[in-house]
């Protein structure tokens, strides 16, 4: 087989030849077979202590310890119960002690003879000070200040007693003064007639005026009556039922009759410069 095998440089005995590059092949096979990389591409290493967590899995072995040693204890009490058909046993027979209790109670009851003593001293103990010389030197000198001051003593209290009578009286004349004055009627506010008081006070000074006309027309020298329609006055009204002229008419008359009863009783009553005019 070493005579087919073709050396790439010339060789003079080509077994040789052929022995020596397999030798170097399978070499360079071996170290590539044996390299190893130059990037690190293996995965990180996992640690036990951080897989694994043993101080949570010992925290959890103690706290399971606890809750079997409670249930072991819960289970005993519970069969002694069953047993014994359940006793109480929560008795506290523990008896208070102190060290110093004797002190303590000599200390309070020197204490408490000290403050009897005390105040045994203070209520024999006469006051310095008198409140009756007190009220005499007050009343004194209340007295001094009678004579300087110019308004007395309770000068603001009667003035608020007067200004409140003023108050009283202006309220009540107020009250009468509203009582005293009566208001219209609904009646006569429809009717459109006015109070008598009202309508007296008028009527006088209407009246006057036709007896002086009627006066001057009967003394005037022709001797001849000259009797006028004198309008009625704008504050007398029109009865219900009649026209304005007949009204008109009625109080011409009765005006001229009470003229002429005038004339009879007291004919000097009109002046004779009334009559010249």
């Amino acid at each position: 087989m070493h005579k087919n095998y073709q050396p790439i440089k010339p060789a003079s005995n080509k077994l040789l030849v052929k022995r020596w590059d397999t030798s170097s092949y399978d070499m360079h096979r071996r170290k590539v077979k044996s390299a190893k990389p130059v990037v690190d591409t293996k995965s990180p290493a996992t640690y036990v202590h951080l897989q694994y967590k043993l101080k949570k899995v010992q925290l959890e072995e103690e706290r399971h310890a606890t809750i079997d040693r409670d249930n072991r204890i819960l289970l005993e009490k519970m069969s002694s119960i069953m047993r014994t058909r359940g006793r109480v046993d929560n008795w506290n027979d523990y008896q208070p002690k102190s060290l110093n209790k004797n002190k303590r109670t000599r200390e309070l009851i020197r204490v408490t003879l000290e403050n009897q003593k005390i105040l045994a001293r203070l209520q024999a103990k006469k006051p310095q000070y008198t409140a009756k010389k007190w009220d005499d030197e007050w009343s004194e000198t209340k007295r001094h200040m009678n004579y300087i001051r110019k308004y007395p003593e309770n000068w603001y209290q009667l003035t608020q007693m007067e200004r409140q009578k003023s108050r009283t009286s202006r309220a009540t004349s107020k009250a009468s003064t509203r009582q005293g004055t009566k208001p219209k009627s609904a009646k006569s506010m429809k009717s459109g007639k006015s109070s008598p008081e009202k309508v007296k006070s008028e009527s006088p000074e209407k009246e006057e005026k036709p007896v002086k006309t009627q006066v001057e027309e009967t003394k005037v020298e022709d001797g001849e009556s000259t009797k006028k329609n004198e309008t009625p006055p704008e504050n007398t009204k029109v009865e219900e039922g009649k026209s304005p002229s007949q009204s008109t008419d009625e109080k011409a008359e009765e005006s001229t009759i009470k003229a002429a009863e005038t004339t009879e009783i007291k004919p000097a009553s009109s002046s004779p410069e009334k009559i010249v005019e």
